[in-house]
């Protein structure tokens, strides 16, 4: 199997695990636990460096960076099938779920009723399996590309 495609498989395999871990403890239903579900963008970076540094020996700049981000298509793929799955048929309460940790996080703010309402109001829209799962796979390939043009200034042919 090529290295794009290896990489990525296990970007992709990692961070859709990572997600399900966080369903399973139900650390996502926590306001403080909430936000170890951002690990995924260190195991992005971390899996794209090691994903680089078996490219590096015969490939420049520009085809470093655009092998690291070939990588992250691949796995933003795998985590926007994973995504669907996680909300669809293992969670299908997860919106609910965040909804309610929010209003909970608004609330010990020490937000009104009305700006509670508002607040979830605005947010409760984009929160879709589908739009959380497009959201999860163009903050992958996003990432990648940033991500591998950093990498690929410290892994790459001399």
């Amino acid at each position: 199997m090529n290295q794009i495609l290896k990489t990525g498989a296990w970007i992709g395999a990692a961070c859709v695990a990572w997600t399900f871990v966080m369903g399973f403890t139900g650390w996502y239903k926590d306001p403080t636990l909430l936000n170890l579900f951002f690990l995924v963008i260190l195991i992005e970076i971390a899996l794209l460096v090691v994903g680089l540094r078996q490219t590096a020996a015969t490939q420049g700049y520009g085809q470093q960076v655009l092998t690291g981000t070939l990588m992250s298509v691949v796995a933003a793929a795998i985590i926007f099938c994973g995504s669907l799955v996680f909300t669809n048929v293992a969670f299908p309460r997860y919106f609910e779920d965040v909804r309610a940790v929010h209003e909970q996080m608004l609330r010990a703010e020490g937000k009104t009723q009305a700006e509670i309402d508002a607040a979830v109001q605005a947010t409760s829209a984009g929160q879709t399996p589908l739009a959380n799962a497009l959201a999860g796979a163009i903050g992958t390939i996003v990432t990648g590309g940033l991500a591998s043009a950093a990498i690929a200034i410290f892994q790459r042919r001399k």
